[in-house]
């Protein structure tokens, strides 16, 4: 039997890997300059979780989600997303009792959904993404959005637009939610079943729906904004002046509405006509969500988020790659047993020393070997053959500049760091 990667997975390679290590040095740098740090979460989760945080009536939670009894019966789910997690952790070692009011975290893994696999989408997909918790403040709303649109403009995303909405407080989703039922009502025949399914349960999900999304109601369903109660109205409007200060182009977009249960005030997508993501592609988003880790058995905390596909953001980065930058320092070609056994040390010496560097163990004449070192964009070629051993010296090319020199072997170290960091560096 020829067995294959499940639909909806993929293997990435070692000549693909690269990409994903670059991607996820930047963020890593990014969420240091804005004081995030790092939180791990379990790959899975119980499967109640997701259907109090993110909400039984979502397409992610009722079509989606990959759940499955444990040996004890146990129903568990493979985390569809990284919000309720990190709010279920946030609670469980109670991180609202910590000296910083204000917790910023960022997480970075796998999760899975089932669905049609698509370009930059797959059943197991990789999240980047951020939760600020503790504090109700549209300056963290702001925060929260710049740091996304940083990461944005690190990626070098072409043709980006910032949108945001309100969904306001629970006194303006009670308000909006009404209104919604109002409007539906009279044509609840025409529109699908889910939709008929959510009308009591969450109307505000009907507007999520593909199935009618063309559908007249559809166009003139009221809009969140003209059901803010004054105080979300001055939140977002602080949110927008803030924005404002920044010069970052933002657009109010009132067809905004998050796919999960749990946001309220502010949410925002990036959208990009970038060609290689296609027009009008969702980057990432995301907005506040103030009652959820009240929902699952904590304090009430504010907190706010986002998250970004990587997959989708892979898409939109330049597959050329720096060869001399991604390329060994040392490659070591050796000639013969003796040669082998001098080879193991000097290796040993230079990653010891943190340089990257590799050698032949196929016992290959030259070209073969100096084929290895064009294909690992090699530095230097570190020549050993029968002489060198003997005279206790090794031949280095260096294949930039391609001169050659002979050097002790008590000089080697010495010689790489000179060459690399002086004047005999390639253009």
């Amino acid at each position: 039997m020829a067995y294959s990667a499940p639909r909806g997975t993929v293997d990435i390679l070692p000549e693909k890997s690269g990409k994903w290590i670059k991607l996820e040095q930047l963020l890593r740098t990014i969420s240091a300059n804005y004081n995030v740090k790092e939180m791990r979460t379990p790959i899975f989760e119980h499967a109640e979780l997701f259907n109090r945080a993110v909400g039984d009536t979502t397409d992610v939670v009722s079509k989606e989600m990959y759940t499955f009894a444990d040996k004890k019966g146990r129903m568990l789910s493979l985390r569809p997303e990284g919000t309720a997690g990190i709010a279920r952790a946030y609670v469980e070692n109670k991180m609202y009792g910590l000296p910083e009011k204000l917790q910023k975290v960022y997480y970075m893994g796998p999760m899975f959904r089932y669905e049609r696999p698509q370009n930059g989408r797959q059943r197991q997909f990789h999240q980047y993404g951020v939760e600020m918790l503790g504090v109700e403040s549209p300056y963290v709303d702001v925060e929260c959005m710049l740091m996304a649109v940083t990461v944005v403009e690190a990626l070098g995303i072409k043709n980006v637009t910032l949108h945001i909405n309100s969904l306001g407080d629970d006194q303006s989703r009670d308000a909006y939610r009404q209104a919604l039922k109002d409007h539906f009502a009279p044509v609840l025949d025409q529109l699908c079943s889910d939709c008929k399914a959510r009308f009591d349960k969450n109307p505000l999900r009907i507007l999520d729906c593909k199935v009618d999304a063309k559908n007249p109601a559809m166009q003139s369903a009221p809009k969140t904004i003209d059901y803010l109660s004054d105080h979300a109205k001055a939140h977002f409007d602080k949110v927008c002046s803030l924005l404002d200060d920044l010069e970052i182009d933002y657009v109010v977009d009132t067809n905004l509405v998050r796919g999960l249960d749990y946001y309220s005030h502010t949410v925002f997508e990036i959208i990009s006509d970038d060609p290689k993501l296609g027009a009008g592609a969702t980057v990432g988003g995301g907005g506040r969500y103030n009652g959820l880790v009240e929902e699952l058995g904590g304090p009430a905390t504010p907190g706010v988020g986002f998250a970004f596909g990587m997959e989708r953001l892979l898409l939109a980065l330049d597959d050329d790659q720096d060869d001399d930058e991604d390329g060994l320092d040392v490659y070591i070609m050796p000639l013969g047993s003796e040669a082998k056994d001098l080879a193991v040390q000097i290796i040993a010496m230079l990653r010891a020393n943190g340089f990257t560097c590799d050698m032949d163990q196929c016992d290959r004449g030259l070209k073969g070997q100096f084929k290895s070192a064009d294909r690992y964009h090699a530095h230097f070629s570190m020549i050993i053959g029968d002489e060198e051993v003997q005279k206790e010296v090794v031949n280095m090319k260096c294949n930039h500049s391609h001169t050659q020199d002979e050097v002790p072997l008590e000089n080697i170290v010495a010689y790489i760091e000179n060459h690399m960091s002086g004047g005999h560096e390639h253009e």
